[in-house]
């Protein structure tokens, strides 16, 4: 069926699949299907959806793996780590405050270089190994959830590959510094 919001809040591990009952009569790429704030500060699992999102999917999001097809406002805003694959449309300020992890948005109508937050994140084409992981994603998509969205990109990949967006993190410092050691204390020894 369809979920709420905050569907996977806090997510640590395991799968959460979902897609609308099988004798709907409407294509789940064109609907939101879970409700905003979804995956919120998730730090593991996989989640797949036939269906697009509302807004701020995937905020704070810390380790798990997402297939949606379309989001709304605020995707992937203050992300660290973990992967999101958008099979759709998304909506403004996309990696807003993302300062890890990574995303693939496909883009076949080139609205994505006005919807995403040049603040922390660049946006690039994908490079051989994202294609292959990419691919696999979309394969383990569309058995999970029987979606017509992922079964088109997979029909038409040569031309699909290349309408992806690869969402970049710009450069995070390399080395966290270490808090400054204490001064040793002198033992005394014992008289």
């Amino acid at each position: 069926g369809e979920a709420n919001d905050y569907v996977g809040k806090g997510m640590s591990g395991g799968e959460v699949i979902i897609y609308p009952p099988r004798r709907a009569q409407f294509r789940p790429d064109e609907n939101v299907i879970v409700g905003n704030t979804v995956l919120y500060g998730a730090t593991g699992g996989r989640l797949f959806v036939a269906g697009r999102a509302g807004e701020r999917f995937a905020v704070r999001n810390s380790g798990a793996v997402a297939v949606v097809e379309g989001t709304g406002d605020h995707c992937c805003e203050y992300m660290t780590q973990g992967l999101v694959v958008v099979l759709g449309p998304t909506g403004r300020n996309f990696g807003a405050g993302m300062s890890h992890g990574r995303a693939y948005v496909f883009d076949p109508a080139q609205t994505f270089p006005a919807r995403y937050n040049p603040d922390m994140v660049t946006i690039r084409r994908l490079e051989e190994p994202e294609i292959n992981e990419l691919r696999e994603l979309i394969e383990t998509h569309l058995r999970y959830t029987g979606s017509p969205k992922a079964a088109e990109i997979l029909a038409t990949w040569p031309e699909s590959v290349s309408q992806f967006w690869a969402v970049v993190p710009k450069a995070a410092p390399a080395v966290i510094p270490e808090p400054a050691a204490a001064p040793a204390r002198e033992e005394k020894a014992a008289d």
